[in-house]
């Protein structure tokens, strides 16, 4: 039984009769190790990363944007207090939609996603603000969303933006786009 790993990679010895181990330089094995450790340690510190929601459950239609390009606000026209991004209005017309309706519909697609929870808020109270996070690292980027009447009908705001970083290779317009894609909002996808 003690044998059984002699023969493998690691505990192999060359012709000089050291290991693959000890060929590595003890500077460079020091380096592997501490990277390995902070690697672990800013992943396991992004993952830990509390929701504060008097920060993130935030009004998409009143707060006021980052400056960076790692959000995106899609609202309907004038609501807004900062400058949108969208170049379609998500404004559904009466027969279709009532705001309460609108969002439960919304609700159902953010959750339908992967990684997605609430963070505050919820459908009825027609504010809830989700996180979802990037597939490999877990990055939080935070989704809020507000439905309001609109001219009879019902519209939606939507702030998707991230927590870390300065660029998302624009993971958060495409992220609105799928959303109110789902919705059948034209020009979304």
């Amino acid at each position: 039984m003690g044998r059984l790993f002699h023969d493998k990679w690691p505990w192999r010895r060359d012709a000089e009769g050291r290991t693959a181990l000890e060929v590595i330089p003890a500077r460079l094995r020091w380096a592997l190790g501490l990277a390995l450790i902070l690697f672990a340690g800013a992943g396991m510190a992004i993952w830990s990363v509390d929701h504060d929601p008097a920060r993130w459950h935030a009004d998409p239609l009143a707060s006021e944007r980052t400056g960076r390009p790692n959000d995106h606000l899609v609202a309907p026209e004038g609501l807004a207090a900062a400058p949108v991004d969208a170049v379609f209005a998500p404004v559904f017309p009466p027969a279709a939609e009532s705001p309460a309706a609108l969002i439960a519909q919304l609700h159902r697609v953010a959750m339908a996603e992967p990684r997605v929870t609430v963070v505050a808020g919820s459908p009825e109270a027609l504010h809830v603000t989700y996180v979802q996070r990037s597939a490999v690292f877990g990055f939080p980027d935070y989704i809020s969303v507000r439905a309001v009447p609109v001219g009879g009908g019902a519209g939606l705001a939507l702030w998707s933006r991230a927590r870390f970083g300065y660029s998302d290779m624009g993971v958060n317009a495409a992220r609105v786009s799928r959303w109110l894609g789902a919705l059948g909002v034209r020009g979304a996808n």
